[in-house]
């Protein structure tokens, strides 16, 4: 397989589109997309991430849409779904394009408009994604099998409400630094938890699990342009590679696994991931994990293997995971602040990594970054997309 490169990246400000339809906030990622990249003419293939059109926004074609929004033809054009890791999966599609010679460059986009309806309705909406025999037509949604799946993890570990309180503040604080993000609000401790007003200001969701503790419902869209080393080079732009991937499923009714704490497609997805890259996980200097859920962010590390499983909390109290720390996660705010845009998500992660190694990332850079590492979870965990990519040069 031929290397494969990132040379362009652009993203929507997360959030509610209000007038701007879905091919809209697509278009206006792709531009800024192309525009950095500097390569519309040769653009010869385009995936789209995208989970809701159908639903939300009475469209279909999405890919054929924007091929023609953008002037692109003859480029081919492709809609790629997998729930919330749709533009994980894309990335993956895209990648693989340019890295067996079918193409030397594709526009991978990911987007959604979810605001277009109620957030009961965009919880329904998600919620199809559950069993629909053992779970949907029972009430299942998201946040009542991640709340189950918080306290399982929170009995076994000895994790506290006040260590998923660690993540929104983390998060939310680094939110502050990117103006892409939803949610530009800081949060602390006591009046997420400790504040008489918490029981009114961050009510449950699903026990043990706030409100703050969930993401937002959000609109938006993010791009990245991939190619060949010969294009990237010829480019003169930073050379951010997409070093290795890897994919894994589970069962699909989350009741049926041997331990519903393990995330089993977490840890083979990073594992295949790292495998194809020749790296492992001391190697990565910072990651974008998939925190729908604070909870998520603390068990997904460990799957990952930056932690020692049932240790991820106690890195996360000790500091290690903010931007000064050890190994910043979601330093670009995450779902839980910059938001989750289903489609848009795994292909806003890559942006913020690609940004970082290149550079690129303003007031949030980090120091030097070299390796960085992507999750996107799909479903509740059984269908999950990990990424490293590496700075050369």
């Amino acid at each position: 397989m031929r290397d494969v490169y990132i040379i362009g990246a652009g993203m929507t400000k997360f959030g509610r589109a209000g007038d701007w339809t879905l091919i809209d906030v697509l278009e206006y990622a792709a531009a800024q997309a192309l525009k950095d990249a500097d390569l519309k003419d040769d653009i010869e293939s385009v995936f789209v991430a995208n989970m809701g059109a159908g639903l939300l926004n009475h469209l279909s074609g999405v890919g054929s849409a924007m091929v023609d929004r953008l002037c692109l033809w003859p480029a081919t054009a492709e809609t790629v779904e997998n729930g919330p890791a749709s533009g994980g999966s894309a990335v993956k599609v895209g990648t693989m394009a340019v890295g067996s010679g079918a193409v030397d460059t594709a526009l991978v986009i990911g987007g959604e408009v979810m605001r277009s309806v109620t957030g009961w309705e965009a919880t329904d909406f998600v919620a199809t994604l559950s069993h629909p025999e053992a779970e949907y037509i029972y009430g299942v949604t998201l946040p009542s099998l991640a709340g189950m799946f918080a306290r399982l993890y929170m009995d076994k570990y000895g994790i506290t409400p006040e260590h998923l309180a660690m993540v929104a503040i983390k998060n939310h604080q680094n939110a502050m630094k990117n103006p892409n993000a939803h949610i530009q609000q800081t949060v602390s401790m006591e009046g997420l938890l400790h504040r008489p007003e918490a029981v009114v200001n961050n009510p449950y969701v699903a026990e043990p699990l706030r409100m703050f503790d969930c993401c937002p419902v959000s609109d938006g869209a993010a791009a990245v342009i991939l190619c060949t080393k010969e294009i990237a080079e010829k480019s003169g732009k930073p050379m951010v590679r997409v070093a290795g991937f890897g994919q894994a499923t589970d069962t699909h009714a989350v009741h049926e696994r041997k331990d519903p704490t393990e995330l089993t497609a977490v840890r083979l997805a990073a594992e295949r991931a790292f495998g194809m890259a020749g790296r492992k996980p001391a190697d990565v200097d910072v990651a974008e994990l998939h925190d729908a859920f604070t909870i998520l962010e603390i068990a997904e590390s460990e799957e990952a293997g930056f932690f020692d499983k049932g240790t991820g909390h106690i890195a996360l109290e000790n500091g290690e995971t903010r931007p000064d720390g050890r190994l910043p996660i979601n330093v670009s705010g995450g779902l839980k602040a910059r938001g989750h845009p289903v489609g848009a998500t795994g292909v806003a992660q890559v942006v913020e990594i690609a940004w970082q190694l290149a550079g690129k990332a303003g007031e949030r850079q980090l120091d030097d970054p070299r390796v960085g590492f992507t999750c996107n979870f799909g479903g509740f965990g059984n269908n999950v997309l990990c990424f490293v990519f590496e700075r050369e040069g």
